[in-house]
């Protein structure tokens, strides 16, 4: 593996994020079904790519693809790819997801506009976190997701207690259950459906993480989307360090438009998907793209990219 390649000078194991890239783009829908994830490298270089032999177990997010693939379909793509999870699907389909020898790494429950910071929706909010967390513990999947809710006219600090006192009314019984509660940041600087949430109270890296430890459980975590720290904080691999033992779960996008993993955007997924690795970091990644152009190519990409 570590044997030098005379045409270029260098090792075998520096294949630059071009290369995986170029790589995946050539081969494209070629490589699903034939196991060649794990070929894919350029003459006289040896290197194990694919989900199947990376440190990080990786997902996919069912919704930003439900327009080219069913459920079934899907859960086929995860498991050609080396995909351990096709994620915020419905409890309907999970004995389907069992088939495949998949898991549903995160849950639905309630929406992002109407969450914990505001007390009148709680009734909601805890009844739909419970039916998840229900189902999770079902099924054994680990993961169920949260949201601030939009401030509305309430000001941060009364949004921050509002969510510190209703999800400590449901966290007990998420122990008890052993199933993660996992509050999301979105970005509420990008005015564009799906893509950014103007408006939404848990926008900032530092404000949910309040939260999380205020709440004060093990089964409280954050799900850090690295496309919208991306847009409101930045900084992503000193956050992923510094807020390891509070993550539950990770998505990505590339940024700008939450489009594919590829060079038309700025942020360099290979050594952020390093120094999660190098957290011992044992949950799932779930790629949550919008496909611009062919959705298995993209996310062929994607999949290669983020094996470490």
């Amino acid at each position: 593996m570590d044997k030098t390649d005379r045409s270029n000078g260098r090792t075998a194991r520096q294949v630059s994020r071009r290369d995986v890239l170029r790589c995946a783009a050539t081969a494209g829908p070629a490589l699903i079904g034939t196991g060649g994830l794990g070929s894919c490298v350029r003459a006289g270089e040896r290197a194990e790519t694919g989900a199947k032999n990376g440190r990080l177990n990786q997902s996919i997010v069912h919704w930003c693809f439900a327009k080219y693939w069913d459920v079934e379909k899907t859960c086929q793509i995860a498991k050609q790819l080396g995909c351990k999870s096709v994620e915020l699907v419905e409890p309907k389909y999970w004995p389907m997801l069992k088939r495949h020898g998949l898991v549903c790494a995160i849950a639905g429950s309630h929406w992002f506009d109407k969450g914990m910071n505001n007390p009148k929706y709680h009734e909601m909010c805890l009844a739909k976190l419970r039916e998840a967390i229900d189902a999770c513990a079902d099924f054994g999947f680990p993961n169920v997701i949260t949201f601030t809710g939009l401030a509305e006219d309430i000001p941060a600090d009364e949004g921050a207690k509002n969510c510190v006192a209703g999800y400590k009314k449901i966290v007990g019984y998420a122990e008890k259950m052993k199933v993660n509660i996992c509050l999301e940041i979105l970005n509420s600087r990008v005015p564009i459906e799906m893509v950014g949430v103007p408006g939404y109270q848990g926008d900032h890296t530092d404000y949910c993480m309040d939260i999380v430890k205020q709440v004060g459980s093990p089964r409280m975590k954050l799900l850090f989307d690295v496309f919208h720290v991306q847009i409101m904080d930045g900084d992503i691999i000193s956050r992923i360090r510094q807020y390891k033992d509070y993550i539950g779960h990770y998505h990505t996008a590339g940024n700008p438009g939450r489009r594919e993993l590829d060079d038309t955007q700025e942020i360099n997924y290979r050594p952020v998907m390093k120094a999660i690795a190098d957290t011992g970091f044992s949950g799932y990644i779930g790629h949550e793209f919008i496909p611009t152009r062919d959705p298995l190519k993209g996310l062929s990409e994607a999949v290669t990219l983020c094996t470490v």
